[in-house]
């Protein structure tokens, strides 16, 4: 299964709107596909400049690094050398904060969503309301 743009505009929407429930500052999402192709993007008026940037770090990160943003930082507290090195190979692009959360079909990944411009674990909770909402389980299995 390849995740179509329905699906990232509904994952989009629903991250929002999980957002604007939590009171979230403005936000950027971005969904990609599982060869990093951004497919669907939003910016929340008000949402700082580098916003989307970092969402796509994120969602880039995931991808690349095969897991959620919140497990890279935690596995980049305990080999801080290898991360900046793996940061510095990828040209900055990829970001070690909650709110990068890969997409999985049956297990298998199928793309990432990217969200940034509040705290990282608001982030990655309008990531996986957005990710459900689209009817996507989260599923943990690799």
């Amino acid at each position: 299964m390849s995740l179509t743009l329905c699906a990232a505009q509904a994952i989009v929407s629903a991250t929002l709107a999980e957002a604007r429930a939590r009171s979230a500052k403005p936000l950027a999402v971005i969904v990609l596909d599982a060869g990093a192709h951004p497919i669907a993007f939003a910016r929340e008026d008000g949402a700082t400049m580098f916003r989307h940037d970092i969402a796509r770090a994120k969602a880039v990160g995931a991808l690349g690094m095969g897991d959620d943003t919140r497990v890279l930082a935690e596995r980049a507290k305990g080999n801080p050398a290898f991360f900046q090195s793996v940061s510095v190979a990828v040209g900055g692009n990829i970001a070690f904060s909650p709110g990068g959360v890969l997409i999985r079909h049956d297990g298998a990944v199928i793309g990432a969503v990217g969200v940034s411009g509040d705290t990282g674990d608001c982030d990655e909770e309008c990531a996986f309301a957005g990710i459900r909402a689209a009817g996507f389980n989260l599923e943990t299995d690799k």
